[in-house]
């Protein structure tokens, strides 16, 4: 089957971001640089408000990238993520605890069974407003899940319809399908204005944690159509149900939060700004944050011997999962032996200890460790704690090296290295280009350096041999990293398909028995880097960075968007 998903990489809003987060945390699906990115943990000293009239209720940040979108149903990256979890509320938001509670829902849904299908009635707040005063109606989830889904505005992250088990969600992107771009045929209903119906034909644990998602958030269904083209293209163009509005956007320069007066929940909402400069150097975001000009501060390995020793410094681990993706179009990247020996040329330790030396961990794996817990509680990882060929060296890579140029007739290889122009994302590119070219003999590395949005294009449309890639969840399960690479999938952008692979996570989709599913995937990503080599993994993100400790309850999520300011306040 022919997905047309339109394939961004949420995860990606590359390596840079992950010391450069102007407020991050992950992965997750989102990054840090793939889904969710982080400078530090969450800063949460307590949830008693302390708060002060005598302290100005100004966060000030930044970030390494401007906001590629505003509009939830076209978004792909983190920083796009990040934005709109400030602005923009769906049926449920992550809590400070990570866990869904109701949003834009005034209560948990009635769930009734009809014909082996789910359906979920939930009530809408009556105070649930958009900035301009008007109400937030069921209408504007359907025209928003309508919107994501159409052919004609179709969105990369259209499938969560079907990851949530949303009745046709997956039929109607799907090219060969007869309910193809029938969006009304979605199991989702407007009842009345504050009634909205939505049927699942499938169960999945984590439905709730996906409602908090912004591919699933609603849009002012009028106002939307009013604007037409230029609908959230600036501050003026939208209209926001969240915590903060955007008040000002300056693109490629900055953006500014301002407290959203029409929110239902705003007596908790304490920050009355909060400011993003779009910065990419390590070095001005010290200086800055030295000064007092920032409040915090992502650190790359030339900082951390420096301030590891000060109290307002800290590491943490994330489930940001790094790797490089293998364009199989490429006549010696559709060989595994190449492949493989593209694997065991990459020295991670290396990597991790002396360029990046922030808390992240080597990786010959896809899915974290610390993130999912089986039913037996055990940690996903603990199947293969080391990753894959961990038993295999350099000097196996030069054997398989030798065999797959042999099998294509040639001595000699010349790849393109696509990457983004941040200043870590580009040493790691160089990094890797003489990993390759001293253990690999006749092979020639050029690198590639894009702005973020050029990046995203050349790599949606295929434009590469080797790129960065980098995943932060969209929620908490193994099959939101596993799922990236079926046959057609929205992020295998490699040409990379194998039936068995994709016979497994579609089987563990709708596999009732969590035993049976889980080793469903772990085989399946045993089979997409062990067998196969897809990808090379890399490492799995840590964050070293700088905070200041008047800044209380900054809350960082594992999945989905980085962080959450709804709670957060400066103390006195």
């Amino acid at each position: 089957m022919k997905n047309r998903k339109l394939t961004v990489l949420l995860s990606l809003v590359l390596i840079l971001s992950l010391f450069l987060s102007a407020c991050s945390g992950n992965q997750g699906a989102s990054s840090n640089n793939g889904g969710n990115s982080s400078d530090g943990n969450s800063g949460n000293s307590g949830n008693e408000d302390k708060g002060s009239e005598d302290v100005a209720q100004v966060l000030n940040l930044y970030d390494s990238q401007d906001i590629p979108t505003m509009d939830s149903t076209q978004a792909t990256d983190v920083v796009a993520f990040n934005a709109m979890n400030q602005v923009f509320e769906g049926l449920y938001r992550l809590d400070e605890n990570n866990q869904p509670v109701l949003g834009v829902a005034a209560e948990e849904p009635q769930v009734e069974q009809k014909d082996g299908e789910s359906v979920y009635t939930f009530k809408l707040r009556e105070d649930a407003v958009w900035s301009d005063g008007s109400p937030v109606t069921a209408n504007d989830f359907v025209y928003s899940w309508q919107k994501i889904a159409h052919p004609d505005t179709v969105g990369a992250y259209a499938f969560m319809l079907g990851v949530a088990g949303v009745k046709n969600g997956n039929a109607v992107i799907t090219e060969d399908d007869p309910l193809y771009g029938k969006v009304e045929e979605l199991g989702v209903k407007a009842v009345d204005d504050k009634t909205l119906e939505v049927t699942v034909t499938q169960e999945v644990p984590y439905f709730k944690d996906l409602l908090t998602f912004a591919a699933l958030y609603p849009q002012p269904a009028e106002f939307a159509k009013e604007q037409g083209d230029k609908y959230a293209l600036e501050p003026e163009n939208m209209l926001y149900n969240g915590p903060f509005v955007l008040s000002e956007w300056k693109h490629g320069d900055s953006w500014k939060l301002t407290k959203n007066d029409k929110y239902w929940d705003k007596d908790v909402v304490k920050l009355e700004e909060a400011n993003y400069k779009v910065i990419k150097d390590v070095a001005t975001v010290v200086n800055l944050y030295e000064t007092g000009k920032l409040h915090r501060a992502g650190l790359n390995a030339e900082f951390v011997d420096q301030f590891k020793d000060r109290e307002d410094f800290g590491t943490r681990l994330d489930p940001t999962m790094f790797f490089l993706r293998l364009n199989e179009k490429h006549e010696a990247l559709a060989n595994a032996d190449i492949r493989k020996a593209l694997f065991l040329a990459y020295d991670r330790q290396g990597l991790v200890n002396v360029l990046l030396n922030n808390g992240s961990v080597e990786a010959r794996y896809l899915v974290p460790k610390e993130f999912t817990f089986g039913p037996d509680g055990k940690d996903f990882r603990e199947f293969a704690p080391d990753g894959f060929l961990a038993d295999q060296t350099a000097d196996d890579a030069k054997t398989y090296w030798d065999k797959g140029l042999k099998a294509i007739g040639k001595d000699k290889v010349e790849l393109e290295f696509l990457t983004t122009d941040s200043e870590l994302a580009s040493k790691i590119a160089e990094y890797a280009k003489e990993q390759f070219e001293q253990k690999l003999p006749g092979l020639a590395i050029t690198i590639n350096k894009q702005p973020w949005k050029q990046f995203l294009d050349l790599e949606d449309g295929g434009d590469f041999d080797i790129s960065t890639g980098g995943w932060g969840p969209d929620y908490p399960d193994p099959m939101t990293y596993v799922d990236m690479f079926v046959t057609d999938g929205p992020y295998n952008r490699m040409g990379y398909s194998n039936p068995k692979f994709d016979e497994l996570v579609n089987k563990a989709k709708t596999e009732q028995d969590e035993a049976k599913r889980w080793e469903m995937l772990q085989q399946a990503e045993e089979l997409l880097i062990k067998e196969d080599t897809a990808i090379i993994p890399t490492y799995q993100a840590g964050a070293a960075y700088l905070a200041k400790p008047e800044v209380k309850n900054y809350y960082i999520h594992p999945f989905g968007a980085d962080t959450s300011l709804k709670w957060t306040y400066i103390e006195k």
